[in-house]
């Protein structure tokens, strides 16, 4: 292992090495920016460039690229309410309220510090746990991965305002009912497409989000136009706010940041979790963790829940590299790109790379460290002048960030349909946010809805469609009690409260 790093180390700090992680690293941010682009876009951009590259150097650009892009989407998530990918949608549900209050800068710069702290941990990590982690990652079973999204589903009620538990479950069922649309991917049979060739697909997540949260803010800025050009041009927004943080809140945070990025690497290690599904567990868990007064502030300008998705989604995509790396399985959408560009180098990842290819697998982790010192050294100078999309005219803002949104959208598939189907969906969406329905668990059952149901069809077919599956295996069960306890827990605290203030009624009137 000793060798294995020493090799790596001097790989990675090439000239030629450093370099394609800055500019893999200034690339990937850029691209997180912009709304709809994601590190899946980057990536994807990123395979002829790496052609004319030698294995390692190509690896460590679009390794660059990919934690660059998680790194810089959660700018237009604070900024514009607009998520520059799929895992930065829960870094706005916090981040944009705190600019709002005109504190973008301190929100860019949690954020900054937080996806660093993700990062390094991760790759600290990822440097002395790889080997033994790939074998807990293979030992993991359909079972154990459906119950998984069993406790991911149940966390819901971290997304529900105080009184909304029964409506935040609604939304999470409507978001697995919109994740069964189109082909079943089991027996290939056709559900709910109404007969029309467009729906066959299903929906993108990014058709999903971009509709419910930036087409979705939009549309409300329009309809609520006092909103607009009241005052000083929406005085809070137009003001940067100072990027300092205070003693008390960094020990605020602190214990935040480092469960999340613990918690978002071994997400990251499972196959096909991916940095989404860290994001929106690590949200639930610290929402759920929060004392009284501060669990309120959620989804107003929390800084816990700035901090604990930006930490989790950054150790989640380094996280995603074990099974890449060391199992030939792509942890993420991303992953499953950057493996199609190692077999066209000739190379086949799995547990033979850590024998034949040691550079490449060292380098790649210890090039995440240099990475997320550059993403810091690069980011935090340039918050100031980031914050100043702040200070543009709404009426200039609100059509650029539907300009991205559609474009966003549209360069996905290259079909027009999914453009109207956005405009329809941000319209339901906009009657839900009127009627007080939170959306983000829609957006959670959408995630979670084609991995549970691809899972529970692999345990059913091992357990000849009986449920005993869940009782079979230690983890599952595990995994499935957690589940219904934080279920339970909201019903039971607030059975317990009524009981509490019953209680102290009678004491007042004996008194």
């Amino acid at each position: 292992m000793l060798d294995g790093i020493l090799i790596g180390l001097s790989t990675a700090m090439m000239p030629t090495n450093l370099m394609m992680v800055m500019v893999g690293c200034f690339i990937g941010t850029f691209i997180g920016m912009l709304p709809g682009l994601g590190p899946i876009s980057a990536i994807a951009l990123m395979i002829p460039v790496t052609y004319g590259l030698d294995p390692s150097s190509g690896m460590i650009l679009m390794a660059g690229v990919y934690y660059g892009a998680i790194f810089g989407g959660s700018t237009s998530s604070i900024l514009i309410n607009a998520p520059g990918c799929s895992s930065t949608v829960v870094t706005a549900f916090d981040g944009y309220p705190l600019a709002q209050k005109g504190q973008a800068g301190k929100a860019l710069a949690l954020a900054a510090y937080s996806s660093f702290t993700g990062g390094t941990l991760s790759a600290i990590m990822l440097l002395v746990a790889a080997p033994a982690l790939a074998k807990v990652s293979l030992s993991f079973q359909s079972s154990d991965y459906f119950a998984l999204m069993l406790v991911g589903l149940s966390a819901v009620a971290a997304f529900a305002g105080k009184g909304q538990v029964l409506k935040a479950w609604m939304m999470t069922i409507l978001g697995l009912m919109l994740a069964t649309v189109g082909i079943d991917k089991g027996i290939g049979v056709e559900r709910f497409t109404f007969g029309l060739t467009d729906l066959m697909d299903g929906f993108s997540f990014l058709l999903l989000a971009m509709a419910t949260f930036a087409l979705g803010e939009t549309l409300m800025g329009i309809l609520k136009p006092e909103k607009d050009t009241a005052g000083a041009e929406n005085s809070a927004l137009s003001e940067i706010g100072s990027m300092k943080i205070s003693k008390e809140e960094i020990k605020e945070v602190a214990p935040v940041a480092l469960r999340s990025s613990i918690l978002g690497f071994f997400i990251g290690v499972l196959p096909g979790a991916g940095a989404t599904i860290a994001a929106f567990l690590s949200y639930g868990l610290e929402r759920n963790l929060a004392p009284k007064d501060k669990k309120e502030e959620f989804g107003k300008g929390s800084l816990r829940g700035l901090v604990a998705p930006e930490s989790a989604n950054n150790a989640a995509s380094s996280g995603s590299f074990v099974p890449l790396l060391t199992l030939g399985i792509p942890g993420s959408g991303t992953t499953a790109i950057m493996l199609g560009a190692l077999i066209s180098y000739g190379i086949q990842p799995g547990p033979r790379l850590f024998v034949d290819n040691p550079e490449i697998f060292w380098s790649v982790i210890i090039s995440m460290y240099v990475g997320n010192v550059v993403l810091i050294i690069l980011n935090l100078p340039l918050i100031p002048y980031i914050s100043k999309l702040l200070a543009v005219p709404r009426t200039v803002l609100l059509p650029m960030i539907i300009f991205f949104s559609i474009t966003g959208v549209y360069l996905v598939s290259f079909n027009t349909i999914d453009v109207f189907i956005m405009i329809a969906i941000a319209m339901v969406a906009i009657l839900l946010r009127l009627a007080n329905f939170p959306l983000a668990p829609l957006l959670l059952g959408f995630i979670l809805g084609g991995l549970m149901e691809e899972n529970l069809r692999r345990s059913l077919m091992i357990s000849d469609g009986e449920l005993s599956f869940i009782l079979e295996r230690p983890i599952t069960l595990t995994f499935t009690i957690i589940s219904v306890l934080v279920l339970v827990a909201p019903v039971l605290l607030t059975i317990l409260n009524r009981y509490r203030v019953k209680k102290a009624k009678l004491v007042e009137k004996v008194g």
